[in-house]
């Protein structure tokens, strides 16, 4: 452990900003907060700042750590106690000044602060408060504060950062308790599950008591998330899936972050990736993440132990949709909200569109693309007014195919599989 003393505030940021890329961020704020006389900032419910890396992450502006000092020695993680990594802390004025700072500069629209594991969970929460005290009450901050609750700390410095932050949320880690006991033994699933329902049930209290008094604080009003690590044990889509579906059905969670596997480590344990992170294999998780969320899918529907992990060739939607032909073509004129939401190319938005226009009139195509409609996926599950786009089989290996030919299924910024991290010099020059 290489330890500097007398850094400066920049070198700590330099450092502390680093250690922090691996903490997924991607997500708008969820809250609206109006600026007021007496603070600093407001809160927009469109989201905080954000920038994209190569691997098409987002990536807050301002995401940092309090410390990368940790007193675990978890095998996929850089900054584990075990490693010879530059360390370094801030302290909660120190943060509070690089915040107001980068605001007023209009680098950001809100903080991101995650942190290791300095000499006891207690310690770390406590210090986590302290900051957040410090810009709410003493710098009167009134922009987005998304905050990482340590598993294991103190229940009452959790509710009390609760008041304090928009989101929270306390990392899974990996997606099984057997995959934590193999390469994170200091940590247990029932450390990082018992807080994630205290902030669950704070969160429903809250709103209870907001209901009767709209003056009282609000805690956690953004709603708390997680994040998986995906890749670094054997885990396949189904499982992964059936764990983030479980968490919002039973945690009321906003957002399941997956994290493709970096490997920064030389550890037995660890696989290898001669071909890089599973990048691609990561954002089909996240598409069927959005079906789960919007689109009143079931992991059952996507995938099975028969077929545990999914078609990298083909978006999880168009994959469930080619070996279901027996639902389609689906009648636009008809079609009820959901079973439009079931038809590649139509998302929720343009299903809503299709909804209203559809009662002053009889929709063709060029309308449904007009609407959004993505047409050269749409097409060969719909008919408008009984008529198809044109003449085309209803025959699974001839749509695959189509369907296939579709660089778009890909994101440009996956077709070479490249990775490519943002850093502290990529975000100010």
């Amino acid at each position: 452990m290489q330890i500097a003393m007398d850094m400066t505030l920049f070198e700590k940021l330099t450092i502390l900003s680093d250690a922090a890329k691996y903490d997924v961020a991607c997500t708008s704020s969820g809250v609206d907060r109006s600026g007021n006389k007496t603070g600093m900032g407001n809160c927009l419910a469109p989201g905080i700042c954000h920038t994209f890396s190569a691997d098409g992450r987002c990536v807050s502006l301002l995401k940092i750590l309090f410390t990368n000092e940790c007193i675990f020695n978890c095998a996929y993680c850089l900054n584990n106690c075990n490693n010879d990594v530059r360390r370094a802390s801030f302290t909660p004025e120190e943060i509070c000044t690089i915040t107001l700072e980068f605001y007023r500069r209009n680098y950001i629209e809100g903080l991101f602060l995650s942190s290791g594991i300095l000499i006891s969970p207690n310690y770390t929460m406590e210090l986590i408060y302290q900051t957040l005290f410090l810009l709410r009450n003493k710098y009167h901050f009134n922009g987005y504060i998304h905050v990482k609750a340590i598993p294991g700390a103190d229940p009452l410095l959790v509710q009390r950062t609760g008041y304090l932050a928009d989101r929270m949320s306390i990392n899974l880690e990996l997606p099984t308790a057997n995959a934590l006991k193999k390469l994170a033994p200091y940590k247990s699933r029932r450390t990082i599950l018992k807080p994630m329902r205290q902030i669950q049930n704070g969160i429903t209290e809250n709103k209870e008591e907001l209901a009767l008094y709209r003056s009282a604080p609000k805690f956690v009003p953004a709603g708390q998330s997680t994040q998986m690590i995906i890749g670094a044990t054997p885990e396949n889509d189904y499982q992964i899936m059936s764990v983030a579906e479980q968490l919002y059905d039973r945690f009321s969670l906003k957002r399941v972050f997956y994290s493709a596997f970096i490997n920064v480590n030389e550890d037995s344990n660890l696989p290898m990736l001669p071909g890089g992170p599973p990048l691609l294999r990561e954002h089909r998780l996240y598409q069927a993440d959005w079906l789960l969320r919007y689109y009143h899918f079931h992991v059952d529907e996507l995938l099975s132990e028969a077929r545990p992990d999914f078609n990298i060739y083909l978006d999880p939607k168009c994959d469930w949709a080619v070996r279901h032909l027996e639902y389609f073509p689906v009648e636009i004129q008809k079609a009820d909200y959901r079973t439009l939401l079931r038809v590649p190319g139509i998302g929720y938005k343009s299903a809503q569109r299709i909804i209203r226009a559809r009662r002053h009139a009889n929709l063709g195509f060029d309308d449904l693309k007009r609407m959004g409609v993505v047409l050269k996926r749409a097409l060969y599950f719909i008919t408008c007014s009984g008529r198809m786009m044109y003449p085309t089989k209803l025959d699974e290996d001839y749509i695959v195919r189509n369907l296939v030919s579709d660089r778009t299924m890909v994101p440009k910024e996956l077709r070479n599989q490249g990775y490519e991290q943002l850093t502290l010099s990529d975000i100010l020059g």
